[in-house]
């Protein structure tokens, strides 16, 4: 009860807020809503119609719920971030205008800062930095940057966590919780776009953001990919002086890759940056399955020597190899116009339900992609098309691919970034030598070889379990009572040896022929 009255204050003060804003009750599921809710709806329309801030009038439904949540606090602003990248529960309008909301509060004062930096790495500041400047150069809801210089004498970035964000994040959280779990019970429209689930990825996110020092591990695994191509790089982690809530980095000096007329007038070529850059984020994703997901204009710059510098890793995805060949499969049903192949993939996936028609579903796939065959490459965006295609998944209850949703998510602003810099590109050429070279690599033999030594080697390591839960299965048949004939039991344990000895046999074949193709490549 005491629970319940907490979270119930602390709620009431949010959704005052986006009453405020005009953003509290989505007027399209209001006739659906139950009785209660209507009603509580209208009393704090009523109420607070006076008092409603001029800046909401003339915007959309998505815009004011932007601001609203922008004005409720870090929480706040994480979930919209994390929503925009649903347009599948929130719809396409919505999405787009939470993608806009600004990561940006006032920061916290520079003696704090300090404070934080000598907790965390054990030292006093001066035996750790030369000078430290006091105005941060960033402040955002979970953290702000402060140039400074290290007692080696080199440029460096230091970010700090904001003080008290995570007792003060646990609180939301739990209260975002409550309602979420009441909203499913109580709200039967509010159920599609499981709540429970999008306020447990929030805090999953929002909790390993708040470890500085797994995203300087992220940074640095993506510095490992990146280098194999050399255009694109990220700045290098000083471990020694990162810790939980202290993260310092080498300083970036380049020149901001929105501000298109500095970097002409610095002698860069927009129109090479913007396929450099595409190319990159593809290579990521489908060669590295490890992409940088938060990739705007503020975290992009253009260093001197033409390479782009990425900063911010705090969201990161990842494509496993099965999601990768998934995605293969899917884009060359596509582009042959195989629609049923691409219903296929999708059932032998899993991802399709049992109980789902997979003729019906080549069907809604067609819709898809018969408008875009024939039109020019430069008129089709990848980022619409993948969005089109997790609707459609959506429609036919299909389990939804959080990483696959995060990739459509920073595609569509790498797409919006590359627009500003070449409005003319054709995506699909630009992205042709990348996409190309990671079908030949995801459908060669050697990969395909690799797929099976890697699923042979897999049941080869639970194949110990399984004939243990096997033994269990026995005796508890036995116990009940029911006995198998001797002459059973012996073909029984003999078949199972046999397997043995045939999985492992399989798995040294496998080594060794990949053992074969690397000496002879």
């Amino acid at each position: 009860m005491l629970r319940a009255l907490r979270h119930g204050f602390r709620l009431f003060r949010v959704a005052r807020r986006l009453a405020v804003h005009d953003a509290l009750f989505p007027s399209e599921i209001v006739a659906e809503m139950p009785a209660f809710a209507r009603l509580g709806r209208k009393v704090l329309s009523i109420q607070l119609r006076p008092r409603r801030r001029p800046d909401v009038e003339g915007k959309s439904p998505g815009e004011r719920l932007a601001l609203a949540l922008g004005s409720l606090g870090p929480t706040y602003i994480k979930l919209g971030q994390s929503l925009a990248a649903r347009p599948d529960l929130v719809g396409e309008q919505v999405a787009r205008a939470l993608a806009q909301l600004q990561d940006r509060v006032p920061p916290f004062p520079a003696a704090e800062a300090r404070r934080i930096i000598e907790y965390e790495l054990m030292h006093p500041i001066a035996e750790v930095f030369q000078s430290i400047e006091d105005v941060p150069v960033a402040a955002a809801s979970i953290a702000q940057v402060h140039f400074a210089v290290t007692t080696e004498g080199r440029d460096v970035a230091v970010k700090v966590l904001r003080p008290g964000i995570e007792p003060a994040f646990r609180r939301d959280l739990d209260a975002l919780a409550w309602a979420a779990a009441f909203a499913e019970r109580h709200i039967p429209p509010l159920r599609r776009l499981r709540p429970r689930e999008t306020v447990r990825t929030l805090a999953e996110v929002s909790f390993l953001e708040m470890d500085l020092r797994l995203e300087a591990a992220a940074a640095s695994e993506l510095s490992l990919s990146l280098a194999e191509e050399g255009r694109v790089r990220a700045p290098a982690v000083d471990w020694s002086r990162t810790a939980r809530r202290v993260l310092t980095v080498d300083r970036v000096k380049g020149i901001p890759i929105g501000d298109r007329a500095a970097l002409v007038a610095a002698g860069h070529d927009p129109k090479a940056l913007a396929a450099t850059l595409m190319q990159s984020f593809l290579d990521q994703a489908l060669g590295h399955g490890f992409f940088h997901a938060d990739l705007h204009q503020g975290n992009l710059f253009v260093a001197a020597d033409g390479a782009i510098v990425v900063i911010d890793f705090g969201i990161m995805g990842r494509l496993s190899r099965p999601m990768r060949r998934f995605m293969a499969e899917t884009l060359i049903g596509f582009i042959t116009a195989d629609y049923m192949r691409v219903a296929r993939v999708h059932a032998e996936a899993g991802i399709l339900p049992s109980h789902k028609s997979v003729e019906l579903f080549a069907q809604a796939l067609r819709s898809i992609g018969e408008p875009i065959l024939g039109r020019p490459t430069r008129e089709i965006s990848i980022a619409r098309l993948l969005q089109q295609l997790f609707m459609v998944t959506e429609t036919f209850a299909m389990e939804t691919q959080p990483d696959l949703l995060l990739l459509q998510k920073t595609m569509v602003v790498v797409e919006g970034v590359c627009g500003g810099l070449d409005p003319d590109m054709n995506i699909w050429e630009v992205s042709r030598p990348v996409v190309e070279k990671w079908l030949i690599a995801t459908f060669s033999p050697e990969h395909r070889l690799l797929d099976a030594a890697e699923g042979a080697a897999g049941i080869a390591r639970r194949l110990p379990g399984l004939m243990e839960k096997l033994e269990k299965l026995g005796a508890q048949v036995t116990e009940s009572g029911l006995r198998l004939h001797p002459e059973t039991a012996k073909a029984i344990a003999a078949g199972q040896a046999a397997t043995q000895r045939r999985l492992w046999w399989a798995v040294l074949a496998l080594a060794a022929a990949v053992v074969v193709l690397a000496v002879t490549d």
